[in-house]
């Protein structure tokens, strides 16, 4: 099997679980969020980013090995802009990764913790504009691959 089907399948995969679990913690921030749950969320959490990296990782073994060749790539203003998408979205990770360790070291401190209603709202509020620009990336995707 070719090494560029290789990558694109792991790519693709990646991708897919990828959205997988953002949805995932999308379903679970929200107003009410506590006990177990917060373990469940920041476990999730942990697996975005895992993914997330490996995302990355795959991706860049596409341009170096992929049946395109690098300069493919670095020449696509699709592929800057759906690089772009992707690290705005990991910036956005930021905050709500901060938040959702801070309230598991509460949970793990008084297992009646419950974070505020404004605290998951506001968090909440990144990944509404994660989802925005997760959007954005099958779009240049779809550019890039017609040229």
């Amino acid at each position: 099997m070719p090494v560029d089907l290789l990558l694109t399948i792991a790519h693709h995969l990646s991708v897919f679980t990828l959205v997988g679990i953002f949805a995932a913690e999308f379903a679970l921030l929200r107003p009410g969020l506590s006990g177990p749950r917060i373990s469940q969320l920041a476990k999730l959490d942990a697996a975005y980013g895992a993914v997330a990296g490996f995302v990355i990782v795959v991706g860049v073994l596409r341009v170096m090995f992929g049946a395109a060749g690098w300069e493919y790539y670095v020449s696509s203003h699709a592929f800057w802009s759906k690089m772009g998408a992707f690290l705005i979205m990991g910036l956005l990770t930021i905050p709500p990764t901060l938040a959702i360790r801070k309230w598991q070291g509460a949970f793990k401190a008084d297992a009646g913790y419950s974070p505020d209603t404004a605290a998951i709202r506001s968090n909440r509020r990144f990944l509404h504009i994660q989802a925005g620009f997760l959007l954005l990336i099958p779009i240049f995707a779809a550019i890039m691959a017609r040229g």
